[in-house]
C-alpha cells in the first residue's frame, strides 16, 4: 500500500509541476511574441500555443488542486451535520464526482480519437494537429478521476478524505 500511495502522490505532484511548466511556457510565448512584434517579425500560432498551454495547465492542475484543498467545497453543511451523515454525504459527493469525471474522460477520449483519425488541424497558420492539445486535456481529466476515486476509497476505508485544508475552510466567515 505505501508504494501505491507514494505513486499516486507522485502522480498528483508531477501533474501540478507540469501545469506550472505550462504557465511558464505561456509567459515565454507572450514575451517571444512581444519581442517578435517589436522587431517586425511574425510568430505564427503563438496565441494558439498559449491557449493550448492554458488548457493543459488547467486540466493538469485539477488533481493537485483537489488534494491541496483548493477546489470550492461547500463545507458549511458538512460542519453542521452529525459525523455519520457527513460520511454519507462525502461518499455521495466523491461518487458523483467520480462518475461525472469518468463520463467526461470517456467521451473526451473518443473526441481525441476522432480528431486524430480525421487528422483535424487548427484553423490558424500553425495547423497544429488538434489531437495533441486535446490529449493533454484527457490526461489531466484522467488524473482528476484517479484523485476522486482515491479520495472516495479513503472515505470508505478510513472515514475521511485525503484533501488538504484550504484557507476558506479555516475562515470564520461562514
Amino acid at each position: 500500500m505505501p508504494v501505491i500511495r507514494s505513486a499516486l502522490d507522485g502522480l498528483y505532484k508531477a501533474a501540478g509541476v507540469a501545469a506550472a511548466l505550462c504557465l511558464i511556457a505561456i509567459l515565454f510565448l507572450i514575451v517571444i511574441q512581444m519581442v517578435a512584434r517589436w522587431t517586425g517579425e511574425v510568430f505564427p500560432g503563438a496565441p494558439n500555443y498559449a491557449g493550448y498551454a492554458m488548457a493543459a495547465a488547467s486540466f493538469l492542475a485539477f488533481a493537485s488542486a483537489l488534494n491541496n484543498g483548493a477546489h470550492i467545497r461547500v463545507s458549511i453543511l458538512l460542519k453542521a451535520v452529525p459525523d455519520r451523515v457527513k460520511w454519507v454525504l462525502e461518499i455521495w459527493c466523491f461518487a458523483m464526482a467520480s462518475a461525472i469525471a469518468a463520463y467526461f474522460v470517456y467521451y473526451a477520449y473518443w473526441f481525441v480519437f476522432w480528431s486524430w483519425k480525421f487528422n483535424e488541424v487548427s484553423q490558424a497558420q500553425d495547423a497544429t494537429p488538434l489531437w495533441i492539445p486535446q490529449a493533454v486535456m484527457v490526461i489531466g481529466a484522467g488524473i482528476l478521476l484517479i484523485a476522486f476515486l482515491d479520495n472516495l476509497a479513503a472515505v470508505l476505508m478510513k472515514g475521511t478524505h485525503r484533501m488538504g485544508s484550504s484557507v476558506v475552510d479555516q475562515s470564520f466567515g461562514e
